[in-house]
């Protein structure tokens, strides 16, 4: 069976950035921890499924993904100074999330959530990063299609259903997706999905 549409799909891969002799590996889905979502229903990045669609269980693919085709350029725009009351919880500043280097889950004005990177933290203020961690990074993909079949009740209902956090790259081989958004969809490229690497959005 080929990956084509609403069809449930499971991958291994390495997912490494930068160009040359100088990449470095960011994510990495195991066949025991593969990257499992449902081709076709803006899970992932389109041109992550577009690189893998028509391979069948077996086929191994190599690919590359330009920041237009991932996560977008690095934009200074989103780096904001926050003031430091909005992270009060009860009356009292949360030193314990906002701390340097820390990614906080947070939401904007209109409901949508996005992860925001702690870079530095001021007297009054805070300084975030909204950029994915992967923004401005060309994502070089390897790896195998370890399964591709119709999905059960079971299979869409968890790989469906609205995400708590996003994904691709969002942690330690968590993979593309895991964990909530996967890599690559719409306005989730700002939100942190394939995080750090993937297909996540």
């Amino acid at each position: 069976m080929k990956i084509a549409a609403n069809k449930f799909v499971s991958v291994t891969y390495d997912l490494n950035v930068g160009e040359g002799g100088e990449q470095e590996l960011m994510e990495r889905a195991s066949v025991e921890a593969p990257l499992s979502f449902i081709f076709g229903t803006d899970s992932m990045l389109p041109a992550f499924e577009k690189a893998l669609a028509g391979l069948e269980v077996g086929g191994k693919f190599d690919f590359s993904l330009s920041p237009a085709d991932a996560y977008g350029e690095y934009d200074e725009e989103h780096v904001l100074d926050l003031p430091k009351h909005i992270f009060e919880v009860d009356g009292k500043f949360d030193d314990e999330m906002i701390q340097e280097g820390n990614t906080v889950p947070m939401m904007d004005s209109t409901g949508n959530r996005l992860n925001g990177s702690v870079l530095e933290v001021g007297e009054d203020t805070i300084k975030m990063d909204f950029n994915h961690p992967l923004a401005g990074e060309t994502l070089h993909f390897t790896g195998e299609v370890l399964d591709v079949h119709e999905p059960t009740a079971e299979e869409l209902a968890k790989l469906l259903a609205p995400a708590g956090g996003c994904g691709c790259g969002s942690g330690e081989g968590g993979g593309c997706g895991s964990g909530g958004c996967g890599c690559g969809s719409g306005e989730d490229k700002e939100e942190g999905g394939c995080g750090s690497g993937c297909g996540c959005h």
